[in-house]
């Protein structure tokens, strides 16, 4: 079992910046591949960032590249998100989600990760 929990969100200006943490705790995090993505509301939840167990792979959304970094410290068993230049249209709210599968692919479909945070909500004022 493995228990992720989403830390960082909040209101901030168009333009501005934000950075998300997901801390994981019990299975192995470092054998995972973990993945960012977000529901804005009356919207499906979408993928927003992957990033493979040993940072070496990462893979943003069209609509977030050159503005989000993820990013992951296997020491301390955290995954995130630098958000910047921020818009209205990144407001939902975000989940940070584990992929153990041994395959090893870097997956941006939401079905295909086994573990999931709680959230946390992103609102980006215009």
């Amino acid at each position: 079992q493995v228990q992720l929990v989403e830390s960082g969100g909040g209101l901030v200006q168009a333009g501005g910046s934000l950075r998300l943490s997901c801390a994981a705790s019990g299975r192995t995090f470092s054998l995972s591949n973990m993945g960012w993505f977000r529901q804005a509301p009356g919207k499906e939840r979408e993928f927003v960032a992957v990033i493979s167990w040993n940072r070496g792979s990462t893979y943003y959304q069209d609509s977030v590249k050159g503005r989000f970094t993820i990013s992951r410290d296997n020491g301390k068993n955290t995954v995130y998100l630098q958000m910047s230049s921020l818009k209205p249209e990144d407001t939902a709210v975000y989940y940070c989600a584990a992929d153990f599968s041994p395959d090893g692919r870097l997956k941006m479909v939401d079905g295909e990760y086994d573990y999931w945070g709680q959230g946390t909500q992103v609102t980006v004022s215009s």
